[in-house]
């Protein structure tokens, strides 16, 4: 996993329980409390979603909440902000295709 963890404005990083999340099923570390998009980058994810119209893939752009590129579906939810969503022990994370849809548990 690649992050920061002395930064020169946020100091150094403090100590976090490690935790497992699943995205697209496959299961990644993370650790509880990041940023599920801080989590993905971490292990190398970097496209959440693609477009409704023209299917074209989407990152963090602003990582504030303020747009809507992060956006995933988050256990069950669809457009879910990434970048302002803190990693809870057993997520699941997946890729979203356009506008998504709602699932209901079990439902894959």
């Amino acid at each position: 996993m690649n992050r920061i963890t002395n930064h020169p404005i946020l100091d150094q990083e403090k100590p976090s329980r490690e935790v497992t999340i699943f995205v697209d099923d496959k299961p990644i570390l993370a650790r509880e409390g990041e940023m599920i998009a801080a989590a993905l980058i971490a292990n190398g994810i970097f496209i959440n979603r693609y477009t409704l119209h023209k299917h074209k893939p989407r990152g963090i752009y602003c990582a504030i909440g303020r747009c809507t590129d992060c956006i995933m579906t988050v256990d069950g939810v669809p457009n879910i902000r990434t970048c302002i969503t803190e990693v809870r022990e057993g997520m699941r994370i997946t890729t979203q295709k356009g506008a998504g849809a709602w699932q209901e548990e079990g439902q894959e």
